[in-house]
């Protein structure tokens, strides 16, 4: 399997293999789980490009990423699948896919389709704030730095005081991991739960492919 790299996933993604007849058009955040079921599975048919992680912290940038992604590419495929969900676009990627002719994966964002966005809806969780095996790895990437809680601690109140549990959607079973996002929730003052929810719709969507 391709070596990976948080950082580089978070800062500059992942470009295409070349090989393959599908490209997967997806979030950097996305990379390690694609390339496991890949591999799983014997899906040599699916090629991936990763845009940086870090565009879910300016999610107005997405669609124009995408179809940049897309344009650059679709030449070279027979058909591109683009695993981002909603991801904070506010419909607007959605929108776009739909111009580009492709399709993308359901959802608001990655939280409901690890759960499974049917399981994810039914729970309404409102005081949860959700992370994933890529966020806990790059907490410091996409929560501490940008909030600006590592020079001003006291924020933190302001910005997670109405959030009651950090959810940790673990899609691979690493108890170092669980460490991590435990000690991830005691920072930020909230209680602390772990579900393992592997893959979910993110696996029935590449098995459809």
């Amino acid at each position: 399997m391709t070596r990976l790299d948080d950082v580089e996933l978070t800062e500059h993604g992942l470009p295409p293999e070349g090989r393959g007849r599908v490209l997967l058009i997806g979030c950097g955040a996305l990379a390690r789980e694609v390339l496991t079921l890949k591999a799983a599975n014997g899906w040599d048919h699916l090629d991936l490009a990763c845009l940086p992680a870090i565009l879910h912290n300016h999610p107005e940038k997405i669609p124009d990423a995408v179809a940049q992604e897309v344009a650059a590419n679709r030449a070279d495929y027979a058909q591109i699948f683009v695993l981002y969900a909603d991801c904070g676009t506010g419909g607007l990627l959605q929108a776009r896919c739909a111009e580009l002719g492709v399709e993308m994966l359901d959802g608001p964002h990655c939280y409901s389709f690890f759960e499974r966005n049917e399981v994810f809806t039914e729970r309404g969780e409102m005081t949860a704030f959700y992370m994933t095996d890529f966020l806990v790895r790059q907490f410091d990437a996409f929560v501490t730095r940008p909030l600006g809680l590592d020079r001003h601690p006291e924020l933190r109140d302001m910005y997670f005081g109405n959030y009651e549990t950090l959810v940790y959607q673990a899609q691979t079973d690493n108890p170092a991991l669980t460490e991590k996002a435990r000690a991830c929730a005691e920072r930020l003052g909230l209680g602390f739960e772990r579900r393992f929810t592997g893959y979910g719709d993110l696996e029935t969507a590449l098995r459809r492919l």
